[in-house]
């Protein structure tokens, strides 16, 4: 049999200090064939000179920064192989890592498969191994810091992490890829909801392991773009009656995210998100309209490994109990609701 044929694209913004190795990582896969497609999406060091000369590489420049979503799709869609992985630009993958997430990502009833995300410098901790799903909508690192022995087994995900997954090429295209609107985070939210709106199951697989350069960081576009793609994700992911059922705990956390944005600051952002949803409002139910006519299955299967707690230790934030406690609560109630349907 011939090897899997595999296209991975990997965006580069700003500095870029791993760009290098990262690509070097990638063209070292064992037991695969790769093709390299670099999206420049305004890389400000020399590692897109350096890359251009690596065999299997090609360097695509849009004329402006397309964001994660927009850089993803513009790669996908010069692809050639029969898969598709997305490798972050700060992610070493190790030589079998790609082979044995997309023998997990072919088998029936898969729809994508992601690596085993580790600490770079310390690798044998997680970075995320799977990223839980809030019934609110929030995700994080599921994990992150956690020893690697604790999450040894393969299994079945709630949310994709962007970081290093897996996708066949053909069901990428089916689903036209991530939205460009995105522009950067929660769509990997987006597009896991979507795959398991068909049916499909996500899967993280233990033995693939990558060494991620992650750092945590704040600023006011991404506290910006996480707020509003979170509700973009809710407003369009959810049918109605889930959307109704949930409503006094979404309402809630936005009472509650909105008081956090207050008091750290950032509440401008939080308005500006907002603002953008309402002015955007015609592309929102365009967009609801087609998520929910390509779904396969209802919410409450969806429900089943979504969580109504979010963890202390990656979330600083007052009232985090008070605010577990109201919401653990209600989704106990509501999701024995929403899998009756």
């Amino acid at each position: 049999m011939e090897p899997p044929r595999i296209t991975v694209v990997m965006l580069a913004y700003g500095p870029e200090p791993y760009l290098v190795d990262a690509a070097r990582a990638v063209l070292a896969s064992t037991d695969v064939t790769v093709e390299l497609i670099v999206v420049d999406n305004g890389c400000t060091g020399d590692g897109i000179d350096a890359v251009k000369n690596l065999p299997g590489v090609r360097v695509l420049s849009p004329e402006h920064n397309t964001g994660y979503a927009g850089g993803c799709d513009v790669g996908a869609a010069e692809a050639t192989g029969d898969w598709l992985a997305f490798v972050n630009s700060d992610a070493i993958v190790a030589p079998d890592a790609l082979a044995k997430t997309t023998d997990v990502a072919a088998e029936d009833g898969v729809g994508a498969a992601m690596a085993s995300i580790r600490l770079a410098d310390r690798p044998e901790l997680i970075n995320t191994a799977g990223n839980p799903l809030h019934f609110a909508g929030l995700s994080w690192a599921g994990g992150n810091g956690e020893p690697a022995t604790a999450h040894a087994h393969r299994r079945s995900v709630a949310s994709l992490s962007g970081c290093c997954f897996v996708i066949d090429r053909r069901l990428w295209r089916d689903l036209d890829g991530f939205a460009p609107e995105y522009f950067a985070y929660h769509e990997d939210t987006e597009l896991s909801v979507r795959l398991r709106h068909r049916g499909l199951r996500l899967e993280y697989v233990p033995d693939a392991v990558v060494r991620h350069h992650y750092e945590f960081s704040r600023n006011a576009l991404k506290l910006y773009l996480v707020e509003r793609n979170r509700l973009v994700t809710l407003l369009t992911t959810y049918q109605a009656r889930t959307l109704a059922v949930l409503a006094p705990a979404l309402l809630l956390t936005e009472a509650a995210m909105f008081t956090n944005a207050l008091a750290a600051g950032w509440a401008p952002h939080k308005v500006r998100g907002w603002r953008w949803l309402w002015q955007h409002r015609s592309w929102v139910r365009s967009r609801r309209r087609q998520l929910q006519a390509e779904r396969r299955v209802p919410d409450g299967v969806i429900a089943e490994l979504m969580t109504g707690r979010l963890p202390p230790t990656d979330v600083n934030a007052p009232g985090l109990r008070a605010f577990n406690l109201l919401a653990g609560a209600y989704w106990a109630l509501a999701k024995p609701l929403l899998q009756r349907h």
